[in-house]
């Protein structure tokens, strides 16, 4: 079972959500925003033609409204995948200064015009603006909801129907943008839920907000709407900041998967076996990983506890490392503290390999608490190190070394079922053969 969205963590959803923004979308996905944008514009025309409204559209409010709009979107906060922008702010107060059922059309106009610079400066590729249209579904709930409940008119004795009406923006956006990632990915609407309750929260926080500049701009006149942007400007320098601090822990999480990819090179040329080795346990342990359902972070965790477990074999000496035989009691003494070596070099590196440093001391432990150097028992042991201590012994087993000759496959599953629930977790080990049995089959 693949990592979903519901166990990725928050690196890797904001890595994915700029990936995303910068890819050209392919054929099935072009369809499928092609139809949920010629949807919106449908829904959205018929309702400018089909309803009226107790209010003309006015040249004044409509442009103050469009650029306050644009400037809002420029306020933009990464969330998981995605992000959202505080158009909240200005979309409440178009819905009773316009005409309320044009409101879906104006917004899929000011949300164009927002999108302009991403598309100029390369943020976004210029053939994703087609989703435009697609993104504005939020708006045609709270349009209908007003004018089907009588409520173009503003008045504070209304709120219920405001309440219903910010209801139904979130109830269209998530249909719209469930169905849609659905029909692209494949994944279950649901599973977006929790990533963008955080969107609503902030929608919600900011739609009394919306009322009250709403209230001001109908006593004041149209230019009152600009009240929002002293607003919207602190959003957006904390929206500038929130964005340097994703940078800055993009790369940090960059600079340490290099330098885990360097330690594993520096293995290798100390030593071919054991980097070629650790390279087959990496492949292993990533498919028993994925086969547990284990979160993203974790994964992570096994791919460098993996690639690195050996890394304190660097301080063996290497006639003990290539020695072609058995070991006698002293040489085995300083061939168990390889584990301890390689924690103490991660730690040094610090952040996430420090982390895994704690996986690869664990790395040689057993189920049954008989392995080394602390014997740990059971759940005791990082189940990433459990994971990693199956595959380095499948991997061995199925190696030629200098002493011995590679174990046929069918004897080395035998040995992983003898030694489940003494050397091995059984879990792993069961999840390790049946892919074994893949790749046989």
């Amino acid at each position: 079972m693949p990592p979903t969205s519901e166990t990725l963590d928050v690196e890797e959803l904001f890595a994915r959500g700029r990936a995303r923004a910068l890819a050209v979308p392919n054929a099935r996905e072009m369809c499928v925003e092609g139809a949920a944008g010629a949807g919106f514009l449908a829904v959205a025309l018929a309702m400018a033609i089909g309803f009226s409204s107790p209010r003309p559209l006015e040249v004044l409010p409509l442009a103050l409204l469009i650029g306050a709009y644009v400037v809002t979107c420029r306020a933009k906060f990464d969330f998981a995948d995605g992000y959202t922008v505080p158009t909240e702010l200005v979309l409440v107060p178009m819905l009773f200064l316009l005409p309320t059922p044009v409101v879906p059309l104006v917004i899929s106009i000011s949300w164009t015009l927002g999108r302009v610079l991403d598309y100029a400066s390369g943020a976004t590729s210029v053939r994703r603006a087609l989703h435009v249209f697609g993104d504005c579904w939020h708006a045609i709930g709270p349009a209908l909801v007003i004018v089907l409940a009588g409520a173009q008119v503003f008045s504070w004795e209304k709120w219920p129907v405001y309440v219903l009406a910010l209801l139904a923006q979130f109830a269209f956006d998530l249909v719209t943008t469930g169905s849609r990632i659905w029909l692209i990915e494949g994944k279950a609407p649901r599973l977006e839920l929790r990533q963008i309750a955080p969107v609503y929260a902030l929608d919600a926080a900011l739609a009394p907000v919306g009322l009250l500049v709403t209230f001001a701009a109908l006593e004041l006149g149209a230019g009152a709407c600009l009240f929002a942007l002293p607003l919207t400007a602190v959003l957006a320098v904390l929206s500038r900041e929130r964005q340097r601090r994703i940078d800055q822990a993009l790369e940090l999480s960059e600079a340490y998967q290099g330098t885990a990819l360097l330690l594993g090179d520096v293995v290798e040329a100390d030593d071919a076996y054991t980097g070629s080795h650790s390279r087959g346990v990496v492949e292993l342990s990533l498919a028993v990983a994925d086969r547990l359902g284990l979160d993203s972070r974790q994964r992570r965790n096994v791919e460098f506890a993996a690639l690195l477990h050996d890394v304190g074999k660097i301080s063996v000496p290497k006639e003990i490392i290539n020695k072609a035989g058995p070991l006698d009691d002293d040489e085995w003494q300083i061939m168990h503290r390889h584990t301890i070596e390689g924690e103490t070099m991660l730690k040094r590196v610090g952040g996430v390999l420090a982390d895994v440093g704690r996986i690869v001391r664990s790395s040689h432990e057993h189920y049954d608490g008989s392995g080394y150097p602390d014997g740990l028992a059971g759940a005791a042991i990082p189940i990433e190190a459990r994971i990693v201590t199956c595959c380095d012994a499948f991997s061995a087993m199925t190696t030629t070394r200098s002493y011995r000759k590679a174990m046929p496959l069918a004897d080395a599953v035998a040995e992983l079922r003898a030694c489940a629930g003494t050397q091995f977790d059984p879990d792993v080990a069961s999840a390790l053969i049946e892919i074994a049995a893949d790749h046989v089959a």
